[in-house]
């Protein structure tokens, strides 16, 4: 006896207000031009910004936009990489 498939229920998943605002932190990172400056106008812009997403997610709390402010924090850090291995380097 062949098993019948269910029909697929096309359920979209609705993203939280979290997810929207990182997705909204990182998407103005990325047009701000952010990563190029330095560290302290990087805390600068991300100051102004976290309190303009504080004010556009209400239902955040303190907390969440904590999670919000240092997941931006770590995607504009750059990657750091091992430092190569001395004379690694075939010349």
């Amino acid at each position: 006896m062949a098993k019948q498939k269910k029909p697929s229920s096309k359920t979209t998943s609705v993203p939280t207000s979290f997810d929207q605002a990182r997705d909204e932190l990182f998407s103005h990172i990325l047009r701000c031009g952010v990563l190029e400056a330095d560290l302290e106008n990087q805390k600068e812009w991300m100051d102004d910004t976290m309190q303009y997403l504080g004010e556009r997610y209400p239902d955040l709390d303190d907390e969440q936009l904590g999670q919000v402010r240092v997941l931006g924090d770590r995607f504009c850090r750059p990657v750091v990489r091992k430092a190569e291995v001395a004379g690694s380097n075939a010349e």
